[in-house]
């Protein structure tokens, strides 16, 4: 198997898509931010002097998903007909867990915008709370599914 965005002389290149099928083409990913106790807790009781951080990380995260060629060299643009993204506090691990979703009809898959989604979203989540916690860590930024394509239908192992 061989990078499908170099040529045969080396070189980047965008992959020519204009040949493949249009299916259904979702991916899902996700991401964790470690923080404090004391900052978890600040964001879940919405006592944080910037406000309700998850509903801005959400937006910035549905932005970074529909801006994913403008900030990936050789990644299409993309007419995505849906991009969520959830948070699932998790208290007992002092972490949020971020996981996003992207779909669209298209030619070419939605991983990227996935994870380009769930990366701002946890760099938005650092920024909003970096006054208070500056030792928060991201970690774990991964696809945990693609469906469509001829690749076919991914799911990575839950114990990855």
């Amino acid at each position: 198997m061989s990078f499908t965005h170099i040529n045969s002389n080396g070189e980047a290149n965008m992959v020519d898509v204009s040949e493949k099928n249009v299916t259904t083409r979702v991916a899902r990913a996700e991401a964790y931010i470690n923080m404090t106790p004391e900052t978890l807790k600040m964001i879940l009781e919405g006592n944080h002097h910037k406000g309700d951080v998850f509903s801005v990380a959400r937006i910035a995260g549905i932005q970074a998903a529909k801006q994913t060629s403008n900030m990936i060299p050789l990644c299409h643009p993309l007419m995505l007909s849906k991009v969520s993204v959830e948070f699932d506090p998790q208290p007992e691990h002092n972490r949020v867990r971020i996981e996003t979703m992207c779909k669209l009809a298209g030619q070419t898959g939605v991983e990227m915008e996935a994870l380009s989604a769930a990366s701002v979203t946890a760099l938005t989540l650092f920024d909003m709370c970096k006054a208070v916690d500056k030792a928060m860590v991201i970690s774990g930024i991964r696809v945990l599914e693609k469906q469509g394509g001829k690749s076919g239908h991914f799911k990575a192992d839950e114990g990855e």
